[in-house]
């Protein structure tokens, strides 16, 4: 005789699944509002750029469409303003001090995470005071400094200030991710014959995602900076892109289709550079809480 199986019921407590569903969905749920947050004034500058100046205040949430679509503010920003000259001004500023600020960092880290020396302790605290001291705080010694060696108005002059500013927390990071690559490694480069430059060269590769976790966090501010281009580099030769777009600004009068469409470009190579280098990020991040 055939016996009918009976229904498989779950042992689980109905609360039980509940609270895991929680524990589960909430921080999904946070998340998506966070990133809801972070993207909407982006959006909202990217709509309202390619809109006629009327419907940026009369319909700001609106997507742009035939009647509502303009192109104005590209126009003037092309015609009446020398952004060429800044973008060039951001790009070589942001990238010379991004690459020394990773081979000056790279080099001071590997060297306090491999030779136990009498004050490293005290060097390597002394470096991260750089971290909780904002180096605006200086900005009138930096500021004398610079005259005194006629660095105003030049690229170099910010080009040394952000260096300075980076380094600290790009010695910290380094550091700590330098110690975890194993001893013995480094050790059989050297007993087969390799300097300590190519072990250097050797840990490099494996603190990548520390690198590119770095290379995010400094280019970003560096970009974005309108302080120090404001006080250091202020004429036309040498604005950057956040300095240019003040000009548009003013008083009684501004531009906010010239605004709009300024900020829109200055995103674009910020936005590219993050989604290239997300994922080391993600990973550098992440690096202690799975091993």
């Amino acid at each position: 005789m055939q016996t009918t199986p009976e229904p498989i019921h779950s042992t689980e407590p109905l609360a039980y699944r509940a609270r895991k569903f929680l524990e589960a969905a909430i921080p999904q749920l946070i998340l998506i509002v966070y990133t809801v947050i972070a993207l909407f004034p982006i959006f909202m500058i990217v709509i309202n750029s390619f809109k006629a100046k009327k419907y940026i205040f009369g319909s700001p949430f609106s997507l742009p469409t035939p009647a509502t679509f303009d192109l104005i503010g590209y126009k003037t920003v092309i015609e009446r303003s020398h952004f060429g000259t800044y973008f060039s001004n951001s790009l070589i500023v942001t990238v010379s001090s991004l690459l020394l600020t990773l081979l000056i960092g790279s080099m001071a880290a590997f060297a306090l995470s491999e030779y136990k020396f009498k004050g490293n302790t005290l060097l390597a605290i002394y470096l991260s005071l750089g971290i909780m001291i904002p180096i605006r705080l200086g900005t009138v010694g930096i500021l004398n400094l610079m005259v005194s060696l006629n660095l105003v108005n030049t690229l170099l002059g910010l080009i040394l200030v952000y260096i300075a500013q980076s380094l600290p927390m790009t010695i910290f990071i380094l550091s700590s991710f330098m110690r975890q690559v194993p001893k013995e490694l480094k050790d059989a480069a050297r007993i087969d014959g390799a300097n300590e430059y190519w072990v250097f060269g050797l840990v490099i590769p494996l603190v990548r995602p520390a690198i590119g976790a770095i290379g995010i966090f400094t280019m970003i501010p560096i970009w974005n900076d309108l302080w120090f281009p404001l006080i250091l580099a202020p004429s036309a030769a040498t604005a950057t892109v956040t300095l240019g777009v003040q000009q548009f600004l003013g008083q009684f009068v501004s531009d906010w289709n010239a605004v709009l469409a300024s900020l829109t470009l200055a995103m674009v190579p910020i936005l590219i550079i993050y989604l290239i280098f997300s994922r080391q990020m993600i990973r550098s991040i992440t690096a202690g809480a799975l091993k």
